[in-house]
């Protein structure tokens, strides 16, 4: 165990407290589950300050990287995506342009999910797939319960692409998804018009056919994040001098 906590350099701080235990992490000599020395242990072996280590630590914990338990010790987590990405919503609530770099990332991924959900979608799915639209329909007044079925609609398509892989990608951006809609699904026209791009989905993927299916989805990501960027325009305009 001690070789996997060389010293690091005197003047470290936290931040490279942090950076050398996620270095640890990527080379696979910290595990999900494996449990760290104990603080002074562990201080001692990196050559830090044990404040330096417990400033390091809290951050690893607010990451979900490490999990901090009282009278047993620190634990390395599971290192789920949809955990490590948890938190990431509040990069979203600082500054609007990320949701566009979130638009560009599901605009390469989510259309060739669907195409390949279309090849492999089962009747069991499709009928998940109705009722996801018959929950958002019914929801179109309650924007909750609206985002939900959203959300479940599009898990369903990602599951049934049948790619463990591209699944994971999907899990991953699940919590930025619904960092991403909670900002979209108050804007004026945006329930109604996905409530249609669904509809046009299912459809698609009701007749297994892949391009079909692809265009769908791109059309409708296309769709919301039009009316993302008209919002940004008009608080622009609502912020310049009268």
């Amino acid at each position: 165990m001690e070789q996997a906590f060389p010293a690091i350099p005197r003047t470290a701080v936290a931040e490279d407290i942090v950076a050398h235990l996620l270095r640890l992490i990527r080379e696979k000599q910290l595990r999900p589950g494996d449990k760290l020395p104990p603080e002074r242990e562990l201080a001692a072996m990196l050559r830090v300050s044990r404040p330096s280590l417990r400033e390091g630590l809290r951050t690893l914990s607010i990451m979900k990287v490490v999990e901090l338990r009282h009278g047993s010790g620190t634990y390395i987590t599971s290192l789920e995506p949809e955990t490590l990405v948890e938190h990431l919503d509040f990069v979203f609530a600082l500054d609007d342009s990320t949701y566009q770099q979130l638009f560009e990332a599901r605009k390469v991924l989510e259309p060739g999910i669907c195409a390949l959900a279309a090849q492999h979608i089962t009747e069991e799915e499709l009928g998940e797939l109705e009722r996801c639209l018959q929950r958002s329909q019914v929801g179109l007044a309650e924007p909750e319960t609206y985002l939900q079925a959203d959300l479940d609609l599009h898990a369903i398509i990602g599951r049934a692409a049948r790619n463990p892989l591209l699944w994971r990608f999907m899990v991953s951006i699940q919590h930025l998804g619904r960092a991403s809609r909670e900002r979209t699904v108050v804007l004026p026209g945006v329930v109604q018009q996905t409530f249609q791009d669904h509809q046009a989905i299912v459809s698609a993927l009701r007749t297994h056919q892949a391009e079909l299916a692809r265009e769908a989805m791109l059309i409708h990501l296309e769709h919301i994040e039009q009316r993302l960027k008209q919002s940004q325009l008009a608080d622009q305009g609502d912020r310049q001098p009268g």
